[in-house]
């Protein structure tokens, strides 16, 4: 059977050079080679999407793909994609180097430039360690296929819009309908998750911001299990520590939250840190909550447009929900998307602050009246993203922007050093 082998290069140059040597190797299939690794991500999620055996035994890993730092996107494929061997091809012969590589999940290193005997045994190797893993995945039965859980991001076009109590109902619908759901608290230094839940906490987001491997067994320790079943990751009681929450450790929590849950709903508060930032490059739904008036719609506008200039996310990749919303007011859904430029959710929430008053007082909104207008509108959001199950998410048919795996995150400081 033949060895696939997928390339993961940047540079033509090195594209050409790499490709002409691995179609040289015995029992080797190369495929086309991916381009950034925005286009890894999604190829190798589209294929695990069908199957495990479509995925290719082994990726070569060029040091200079980008955007995201070659060691990162080794540790991310190594974790979503189990049963695929990652190979780095590098100029640094040194030591240092290849434990990272190692500890990141490489299972192997070549180095620049490049040689056929080199090349041939380390893909040889590895792609035998692909096949026993396989071989061991398939006797396994119920196994993790490399897809992941879906993550939505929920963002405020300005603080007290609502985004809280969005993020909280989206999660709580999805964990009724049987989908096992994470709710986690990305507004690190304000976040209000556990006050509207009346729930006392031990540990938060901030304990695993340190930790570059987030095993099962420690993020089990740091999720707080809700009476409704959300298991939730909530931010930290003392704001500062929020800081030690990098745009890097971002990725990995979210990475991690993502292979244990099926539905990962980020409440991102109102305001950008990078830590938010990689919550939404890596998101595959990125809402915007805003209301219906002119100081939010701005608001709302100044956020897309930063994204873009932030290279985060693209306006058109953005869903505005519109929450108070009243046929009488003003400024209407409709013009809410031209100003803004995004897509945007057919379901608006309606106005009726009395239907919550006292659920969100005593930190009880998990409670709201199933009845009540506020609460079934959130829902039927929740459907309408394709969080409930045996929902198909037309939101994203309408809109055209369902992707096949997660669209790679771009670094909130732009770092594109190797490892860095």
């Amino acid at each position: 059977m033949p060895t696939r082998i997928l390339p993961a290069v940047g540079d033509a140059d090195a594209v050409r050079s790499l490709t002409t040597l691995l179609s040289q190797l015995p029992d080797a299939e190369p495929v086309a080679p991916v381009t950034d690794s925005t286009q890894l991500v999604d190829t190798l999620a589209r294929l695990a999407a069908e199957s495990v055996d479509e995925l290719p035994e082994v990726v070569v890993v060029h040091e200079r793909i980008g955007p995201v730092p070659a060691l990162e996107l080794i540790r991310e494929v190594a974790l979503r994609f189990p049963a695929v061997g990652v190979i780095l091809v590098t100029s640094d012969a040194g030591p240092g180097l290849f434990q990272a590589a190692m500890d990141y999940g490489a299972r192997g290193l070549v180095t620049l430039p490049l040689h056929y005997e080199e090349l041939a045994s380390r893909v040889h190797a590895v792609a035998q360690w692909s096949v026993g893993v396989r071989r061991h995945l398939g006797a396994g039965g119920d196994v993790f296929s490399g897809v992941g859980g879906t993550v939505v991001t929920v963002s405020g076009a300005k603080g007290g819009v609502g985004t809280t109590l969005t993020a909280i109902q989206l999660a709580l619908a999805a964990q009724a309908s049987g989908r096992s759901t994470a709710l986690l608290d990305m507004d690190l230094q304000t976040g209000d998750i556990a006050a509207f839940l009346d729930v006392q906490f031990r540990r938060s987001v901030a304990d695993l911001a340190a930790i570059n491997d987030i095993s099962p067994r420690v993020l089990a320790d740091a999720v707080f299990r809700h009476d409704s079943g959300v298991a939730l990751l909530l931010a930290p009681g003392d704001g500062e520590r929020g800081e030690e929450v990098t745009d890097r450790a971002a990725r990995h929590i979210v990475s991690a939250l993502r292979s244990r849950y099926e539905i990962v709903v980020i409440d991102c508060g109102g305001q950008l840190t990078g830590a938010s930032a990689a919550a939404v490059e890596m998101a595959d739904t990125a809402l915007l909550v805003t209301t219906p008036d002119v100081v939010a719609v701005r608001g709302a506008k100044r956020t897309v447009r930063m994204w873009d200039r932030l290279q985060i996310r693209k306006a058109e990749e953005t869903t505005i929900v519109v929450n108070r919303y009243s046929r009488g007011a003003e400024i209407q859904p409709a013009l809410i998307q031209k100003i803004t430029g995004t897509g945007i959710a057919a379901t608006a929430i309606p106005a009726n602050y009395k239907e919550l008053q006292g659920a969100v007082d005593a930190g009880r909104v998990h409670e709201l009246d199933g009845k009540g207008a506020v609460r079934q509108a959130l829902w039927a959001l929740a459907g309408e993203l394709g969080l409930v199950k045996g929902t198909e998410g037309a939101l994203q048919r309408r809109n055209g922007k369902a992707r096949g795996g997660e669209r790679a995150a771009l670094t909130f400081r732009r770092r594109r050093e190797l490892g860095r």
